[in-house]
């Protein structure tokens, strides 16, 4: 009895407020498709700002509440916010004082290199991309050092180095050196009490008939996304024709396509990260059309959350720009829901404003279609050419 009324307590929420737990928490584990974790209780028509994604079953320990998302303690000196739908409480669980670390292997097969660490429990991570020179850093939270050796094969063909610090009692970081500057992408899971980072190797041939290209177009079926300045015309309607175009032009130079929809279906962001982990594309575009309540605004951008991945938004803003629109800019650490796997590099293209009378002119034109089919292909073949210099 006295152990349920302090579980009611703990979840309890007055109005907004954090209500302090004095001390006392809840263990549990993460649970759904994709679980993640926030940096505090700010939030935009975006959502919260996300720390990382996490596989489920990660061992947590919540210490507050509020609304609809639960404060947990990763460390010592490290808190974030996980919804509450994501989170499975569980009394079995006795929380450790401390969690070792163990050995750590790294090796590759023909596409992926891995790097395996063993652990005592499945603990929360995230991760940092680093440019110049190229770096993966993943933090361990809860963790302490008992790694003692990290053995490393010679069939690991992208990761120059690997090492580990201990920057804080229970903080394990892993540093990763790659040997190419552009960042391929990478996941990160546990195959039991095995922490696994699986690093996606620089494909042998920098060409589009080499690479598998995925393709989103934004919205659809019940997302019908902005309305038109002056037309009834919605924004599903007008990413699915862009769309098309774009996989005409992949086609035409030999690449293998995947669309994440190829009519008006109704897709979750969670279905699309889903089906594109299964394909495990080389690369992702996804399309939409920007919008804003000042009519005035216009023009193209290219939107990233990871450094790493910043260099294909780049080269396709560029080209865009040469279709006569103005430029809105290339945006970084982008909280939208297709820029947040690390898995490969992904480019979100907001192609012009439906809401902005000139750019809706264009948008309408199935010439300009194609021209911005044609314009991201020369984009994606202008950053594959900057890795062969």
């Amino acid at each position: 009895m006295i152990r349920l009324v302090l579980f009611c307590c703990i979840f309890y929420v007055v109005k907004t407020t954090a209500q302090p737990l004095q001390n006392n928490f809840i263990a549990g584990r993460t649970t759904g498709q994709l679980p993640h974790l926030e940096y505090g209780l700010g939030e935009d028509r975006l959502g919260g700002a996300k720390m990382t994604y996490l596989d489920t079953s990660i061992l947590v320990k919540v210490v507050d509440s509020v609304k609809d998302v639960y404060k947990v303690e990763l460390s010592k000196n490290h808190f974030a916010w996980l919804p509450k739908e994501e989170f499975k409480a569980d009394s079995t669980i006795k929380i450790q004082p401390y969690y070792l670390t163990d050995k750590m292997k790294v090796y590759g097969d023909d596409k992926f290199d891995y790097i395996i660490l063993t652990l005592d429990e499945q603990l929360p991570y995230r991760s940092i991309q680093q440019v110049n020179p190229s770096k993966i850093v993943i933090d361990v939270f809860g963790a302490t050092s008992n790694t003692n050796w990290i053995t490393q094969l010679s069939t690991a063909r992208e990761i120059k180095n690997t090492y580990y610090e201990q920057p804080e009692d229970d903080l394990f970081r892993i540093i990763i050196e790659l040997k190419h500057e552009q960042n391929w992408g990478y996941s990160i899971y546990y195959e039991e009490k095995k922490l696994v980072i699986r690093i996606k190797q620089q494909p042998p041939l920098l060409e589009l008939s080499a690479l598998k290209v995925a393709i989103d177009a934004g919205h659809g079926g019940e997302n019908s996304g902005t309305g038109g300045a002056t037309c009834h015309c919605i924004e599903k309607k007008y990413t699915l024709l862009f769309a098309k175009e774009l996989e005409k032009a992949l086609l035409a130079e030999k690449a293998n396509v995947f669309m994440t929809r190829e009519k008006d279906t109704t897709l979750s962001i969670v279905e699309r990260v889903t089906m594109l982990k299964e394909q495990q594309p080389d690369l992702l575009i996804s399309i939409h059309l920007n919008s804003s309540d000042n009519d005035s605004i216009q023009g193209a951008s290219t939107y990233y959350r990871y450094i790493g991945f910043r260099p294909l938004t780049q080269f396709v803003l560029k080209r865009m720009l040469e279709l006569e629109l103005k430029e809105y800019g290339n945006v970084g650490n982008f909280n939208f829901g297709l820029n947040g796997p690390t898995d490969y590099p992904n480019c979100l293209v907001e192609v012009a404003f439906l809401s902005n009378k000139e750019d809706e002119k264009k948008i309408l034109d199935p010439e300009f279609h194609k021209a911005v089919a044609a314009s991201i292909t020369a984009g994606i073949k202008d950053w594959l050419k900057s890795m062969q210099q």
